[in-house]
């Protein structure tokens, strides 16, 4: 979207030949210089000395943060730490890493990310920062607790950001998304409340300089302000309805690991 008014774009990713047929698209279908930098947001601190080679005297106008990983099923949080050795009865992992994982991809990298960029904005006074939070971040999550908490805390950032260089003329928004089709979410197939990546964004980008602070489509604002309310005048019965709809889903989920 950014590139139909004419932006070019630096993608950032870990997969190359992800980047490669993204770029080539934009490049056909908005006519725009595209530049693709291959990293891995897991990674260690060398990533960002990567970055930041790369973008060396190129002005950028818009920083769009939207790198985040999950759990690979939900699951409470005493599940994952209770074994030595990351395992459980149903799925394999290494506990620590994939709390090292979701630190570094959705708390360090919008930080780092920020960081980098904000001088050249602050010295133009003017540039666009947006950050990708989670609806998951002012609902109840249980089931989801580590990876809502790193949300809460890309909503908190930019908040503070937008209070610190208003004056600056530079702009920060945090969009907090429910579902959208999207690897990470596993839904292939769009609804009302889980649309496309493309519309989603459409009416995310509309809401730029309208709203610092929003879900970024309206199904989803309705969602939210439902659950809230919900939860407010039962708390109990919410998250029971909550932690139900989580239970299903990691049950979903789990079918769907043992048949691949």
């Amino acid at each position: 979207m950014l590139a139909a008014v004419g932006c070019d774009i630096i993608l950032v990713s870990r997969s190359m030949e992800k980047l490669q047929a993204t770029a080539q698209e934009i490049e056909k279908d908005f006519n725009v210089s595209t530049k693709i930098i291959q990293v891995d947001f897991t990674g260690g601190d060398e990533i960002y000395d990567t970055i930041e080679k790369e973008i060396a005297g190129l002005e950028i106008g818009t920083l769009v943060n939207n790198v985040g990983i999950s759990y690979p099923t939900q699951n409470t949080f005493w599940t994952w730490s209770k074994c030595d050795n990351g395992a459980t009865s149903d799925v394999v992992f290494w506990m620590d890493k994939v709390f090292q994982k979701l630190l570094k991809a959705n708390i360090v990298s919008v930080t780092r990310m920020t960081h980098m960029v904000l001088p050249g904005m602050v010295s133009r006074e003017r540039g666009i920062v947006i950050n990708i939070g989670s609806a998951s971040s002012i609902i109840p999550s249980p089931m989801l607790t580590v990876y809502a908490a790193t949300k809460a805390y890309v909503d908190k950032f930019t908040e503070g950001l937008d209070m610190e260089y208003y004056m600056k003329n530079i702009l920060f928004q945090c969009v907090m998304p429910g579902f959208v089709c999207s690897n990470m979410s596993g839904i292939r197939r769009s609804s009302l409340f889980a649309p496309t990546a493309k519309t989603f964004v459409k009416s995310a980008l509309s809401l730029v300089a309208v709203e610092k602070r929003t879900a970024g489509y309206y199904p989803h604002e309705f969602f939210v302000d439902c659950l809230n309310i919900l939860v407010t005048a039962s708390y109990n019965f919410g998250v029971w309805i909550v932690t139900r709809s989580m239970k299903n889903s990691r049950l979903k989920c789990l079918k769907k690991m043992k048949k691949q």
